[in-house]
């Protein structure tokens, strides 16, 4: 039996709703920081550090988070941590997959020597372990949010790249794409109107899983000091910090680490409720 979900509207399964909540939060903390944090993230008042979180005794109503060891508001820097997050998953992730999708297009259209290459450069590429090969890069380039954002673009593009490539094989061989051929359309047109349109639903189920990926790299990097300056608000940074500390004010680093958790699986749970309802051979 088919699950509920699948043959229906994306907004009516559970999946995308929960998803599509979670990336719409975010959104919502991200560009309105300023209003919801109810500190500056930077401030620090030593005499208030370690004060713990509202549930526990002795809390600061004026910190209902607590704070870190330099009397910091850890809501204030988890709010302003999401608009790191936010940026990273969708400028990496979407600079990723349109890279990814032009040379998929390229490849499996062309095919002959540009598609040896890509395929090779592809396989080459992902036989290095992905967190690695990014941290690497990112120590290359230089730590910042710049640096993080094109480790996550020349590592992640491959996927999208191999995808796209065996559905363009595919789909170059169905009789609407010959019959476009057959009427004088040039490769580009071809490419762009008549294949390009049904790789969409594909390539939106791709898009909103490498946004969950990009989160979480960049958590990595930011953990070791290759993202932003080292004082600015960041998720990695946050769980880095509370490390130190996870005797001491064990929600230091707990906070962050659902933030993250949260995130990644609203991004996966929004892809596959997409795929349910996107991919026709789950809906039949």
């Amino acid at each position: 039996m088919a699950e509920r979900g699948r043959g229906t509207a994306p907004w009516r399964n559970r999946r995308v709703l929960f998803g599509g909540g979670v990336l719409l939060l975010l959104i919502i903390v991200a560009l309105a920081a300023p209003l919801i944090a109810p500190h500056d993230p930077l401030e620090q008042d030593l005499l208030s550090s370690f004060a713990p979180p509202f549930w526990r005794p002795g809390a600061d109503p004026g910190h209902l988070l607590g704070t870190d060891s330099l009397g910091r508001d850890i809501l204030s820097r988890l709010v302003y941590g999401a608009r790191v997050a936010l940026t990273v998953a969708l400028v990496a992730a979407t600079l990723a997959a349109a890279l990814g999708t032009v040379l998929g297009l390229f490849a499996g259209y062309v095919r002959g020597p540009a598609d040896a290459v890509i395929s090779r450069l592809v396989d080459v590429w992902m036989s290095f372990p992905p967190v690695l090969l990014s941290v690497v890069l990112a120590a290359v380039v230089g730590a910042g949010l710049k640096a993080v954002i094109l480790a996550i673009i020349f590592v992640d593009w491959t996927r999208f790249c191999r995808i796209v490539r065996a559905e363009v094989l595919v789909q170059r061989e169905q009789d609407y794409v010959t019959a476009a051929v057959t009427i004088g359309l040039g490769r580009a047109r071809v490419l762009r109107t008549e294949i390009l349109p049904n790789l969409l639903p594909t390539l939106l189920v791709l898009l909103s899983l490498e946004m969950g990926i990009a989160v979480i790299v960049e958590a990595i990097l930011s953990f070791v000091g290759l993202s932003v300056a080292s004082d600015a608000p960041t998720w990695g940074g946050l769980i880095q910090e509370g490390r130190l500390y996870i005797h001491q004010a064990w929600w230091m680093m707990a906070l962050p680490m659902l933030c993250i958790i949260v995130t990644v699986l609203g991004f996966n749970a929004l892809g596959d409720g997409l795929r349910e309802t996107l991919d026709p051979v789950l809906r039949r």
